[in-house]
């Protein structure tokens, strides 16, 4: 059982933005409990620089939306002090927090124009008419809605409420917005246009953006930084490349994009190598020792499937196994190809379509290989 009236472990090193003391948004030692017991967040350092757009990707429960409706004021801090542009929030209505919000269900007033929607959160803040109306304007054209200032939201497609909800949030000219799975009710054909649409406004107003998504490719096309969640920990946070090629446990690795595994256990570490006796065929392989804590000890292997080959002509300095083909399928650049390796048969290799590859046939025995630095050795998982 955790008190989140107390600090029940020692802080997490506080994870940085390009510049620590002119951090935007800063959590310090913040935690969050529901029933005054199970911390949904536990003991947060995160500081968010001015202008970074930055997610909090993770699966449901893990802590990010709760991060996300704390910074708005939705949601009290159970312990530690949140800040916002150096002044602390914890006791700052939502109203007077100066943060656009957007959310899944866009939250738009059916019973108003889209003018007047975007009219709203400027009439609160007691703004002069022309002034306001100038303001409607601008967002309209930056959401590419100009026209539509007369239609009522029921009168508008999903994508177009969801462009109405965007310029709302930034009609007032906020310095922070945040984003509450904005995308979550659209097609995937619209989703992926509008996270090229939502990123392409971030760069062009410079504002700073705290997005909450559980979907792993959004987060990797559209973020600076991405903040990855589980149990109410970050687990992870840095730029999308870095979060791909070099994952720092195996939560990340099998959350962030696809990911093939190899189970067992350490024979040998030196010079940040290691040598790993594979279960379910008694050989061994080379790979990074990234997450390993000792000789004998058990690990998982983590493998991206366009890292590996099969059979490449001269496999010196690879890695290799034998696997036997399960299932092929044709996905135009590339086919899919799932062998049985070391006794699973889930193991996924994405060779490219070329005249260079052979064809390969269900049934064929394989051998797949790859490079020492395209191998991590992580905690273990379960097999």
């Amino acid at each position: 059982m955790s008190d989140p009236g107390a600090n029940p472990r020692p802080a997490v090193p506080r994870t940085l933005g390009a510049d620590a003391d002119a951090a935007y948004v800063r959590f310090d030692n913040v935690q969050k409990s529901y029933d005054g017991v199970t911390l949904v967040v536990k003991s947060l350092n995160l500081d968010i620089a001015k202008g970074e757009f930055l997610t909090m990707l993770g699966p449901s429960g893990s802590g990010k939306t709760t991060c996300l409706m704390m910074l708005a004021g939705f949601e009290p801090a159970t312990h530690g002090e949140i800040f916002l542009n150096g002044r602390p929030i914890n006791n700052v209505a939502p109203h007077k927090r100066g943060i656009g919000m957007v959310f899944q269900n866009y939250a738009l007033f059916p019973h108003m124009s889209v003018e007047e929607n975007l009219l709203f959160p400027l009439e609160v803040r007691r703004m002069p008419r022309d002034e306001a109306r100038r303001r409607v304007g601008k967002a309209l054209e930056m959401v590419e809605l100009p026209g539509f200032g007369g239609r009522r939201p029921a009168q508008l497609s999903g994508g177009q409420q969801q462009r109405v909800a965007v310029a709302r949030a930034l009609v007032f000219e906020p310095d922070l917005v945040l984003m509450d799975e904005p995308l979550g009710a659209l097609d995937k054909q619209l989703r992926e246009q509008m996270q090229y649409e939502i990123k392409h406004i971030h760069e062009s107003l410079g504002v700073t953006v705290v997005y909450v998504t559980h979907d792993q490719s959004e987060a990797l096309t559209m973020s600076d930084r991405i903040a990855v969640f589980d149990d109410g920990v970050i687990q992870q946070l840095s730029t999308p490349d870095e979060l791909y090629e070099r994952p720092q446990n195996s939560f990340v690795a099998h959350f962030i994009g696809e990911n093939n595994t190899l189970h067992g256990t350490v024979a040998d570490i030196r010079n940040g190598e290691c040598r790993v006796a594979i279960d379910g065929c008694g050989e061994e392989v080379s790979a990074l020792a990234v997450n390993v804590e000792r000789v004998n000890g058990r690990t998982t292997l983590s493998l991206r499937p366009e890292r590996v080959e099969i059979a490449p002509p001269g496999t010196d300095g690879f890695n290799t196994l034998e696997g036997r083909v399960e299932e092929l399928i044709y996905l135009g650049d590339h086919i899919r190809t799932r062998l049985t390796v070391a006794g699973h048969d889930d193991f996924i290799v994405k060779v490219p379509n070329t005249h260079a590859h052979r064809r390969l046939k269900i049934g064929e025995a394989a051998t797949i290989a790859w490079l020492t630095e395209d191998c991590r050795a992580l905690d273990p998982i379960a097999s």
